[in-house]
């Protein structure tokens, strides 16, 4: 396959929710697959559940707590939790354990290419812990110049996504490349291919800026005011907790607290809780570290890989091997979508074992960086 031309510019955003005149970067010649003819079915991706979600009164009753322990447990704990088979005082060896049901992608590399074989290949990747490190403040995860190569390399031979949990322009910034598909919010503000029929969807536009037309899918479109002033809510009501930080990802806001003392998280937690109250129309998922308030739709990264695999006309199954790397929860989601719907599998990056729904795992960026070296080597032998 010939490399794609890498001349077209990153786009103009015309969504009048977005104060950034720059439109974050797809590329015009990233339709390597892609019909023309693809139709586009509103029920087969998105519902607003209208009804009133259930919240418990505080959060000492309702599991927050928790949940927040175990979003970044210590290594020990994880061996305990995750049913390996070999005794929790000898972590080493229950790693080696787990990664006999979950065996190293790059060690799997001639099989998982085996089963590339006369299939279109596309691949998926969280960002942060994917294809940068995790570090105490989220502005400072910077991805190397090896790996935006790594990355730039794969991109050229099959259509790429990054799936962030970050705002689609900020992924864009540390990222830089304009040969990717990129999707923030957990894949609630999407800027894809066009070859969908989009002519009954609100939530999808159509861009055409010098002869390149794209796609801005927004499912969640509708809750961007109510999200906005959530989040200056929680910036007020969390500011007096030392090591708190609360970022606004557009259609999510994100209240961190990796450098919050263990101690204040209840305090940190109610906070959430209070306002999740007042607006039943959001809801919390659980980060590494961070809890995140969502709207209440039917989205997530899996929906998100499965909408761009169908704009990009790798819906059959039996043509697509599709790859999603990620490392956090919300990366399950992605997971599971591959799993089920047999389109490809998940790559978890963990150096700890961990329940999920990917075939393969890979221990830490590096490794990442690895498997993409040897992917991008694959196509040009």
């Amino acid at each position: 396959m010939e490399t794609p031309n890498h001349t077209s510019p990153v786009l103009a955003d015309s969504s009048p929710t977005s104060n950034n005149t720059k439109l974050r970067g797809i590329h015009s010649g990233l339709l390597p697959y892609a019909q023309q003819s693809t139709h586009f079915s509103p029920s087969k991706y998105i519902k607003i559940p209208r009804r009133k979600p259930v919240k418990p009164d505080d959060v000492s009753s309702n599991g927050w707590l928790d949940a927040m322990r175990a979003s970044s447990p210590p290594r020990k704990k994880l061996v305990k939790d995750f049913n390996c088979e070999i005794a929790s005082e000898n972590p080493d060896s229950a790693y080696l354990s787990w990664m006999n049901k979950y065996p190293s992608a790059l060690s799997s590399f001639d099989k998982i290419m085996d089963q590339a074989k006369g299939k279109k290949i596309a691949i998926f990747l969280d960002y942060d812990g994917t294809l940068s490190p995790i570090v105490d403040d989220p502005d400072c995860a910077i991805m190397s110049n090896d790996m935006r190569s790594a990355v730039k390399n794969v991109a050229a031979h099959f259509p790429t996504a990054i799936i962030s949990g970050r705002r689609r322009d900020m992924v864009y910034d540390l990222v830089g490349l304009t040969e990717l598909y990129y999707a923030g919010s957990h894949g609630m503000d999407i800027m894809g291919p066009v070859n969908i029929n989009v002519s009954n969807r609100e939530s999808v536009k159509s861009i055409n800026y010098q002869g390149n037309e794209l796609n801005l899918f927004q499912p969640a479109r509708e809750f961007l005011p109510v999200i906005d002033k959530v989040f200056r809510v929680l910036v007020e009501s969390t500011k007096g907790i030392k090591g708190a930080k609360v970022e606004n990802h557009k259609f999510c806001a994100s209240v961190h607290y990796r450098n919050v003392e263990e101690k204040n998280w209840c305090v940190i937690a109610q906070c959430v809780h209070d306002v999740l109250k007042v607006y039943p129309c959001l809801r919390l998922t659980h980060g590494r570290k961070v809890l995140e308030v969502r709207p209440v739709i039917d989205w997530n990264k899996g929906k998100a890989v499965e909408f761009l695999l169908d704009s990009l006309g790798l819906s059959n199954s039996d043509d697509v091997l599709a790859i999603y790397m990620g490392d956090d929860k919300t990366d399950e989601d992605a997971f599971k979508a591959l799993r089920q719907n047999k389109y490809g599998f998940g790559i978890l990056v963990s150096s700890s074992p961990k329940e999920t729904n990917a075939y393969y795992s890979l221990k830490d960026p590096t490794e990442v960086m690895k498997f993409l070296i040897a992917l991008g080597n694959w196509k040009k032998a």
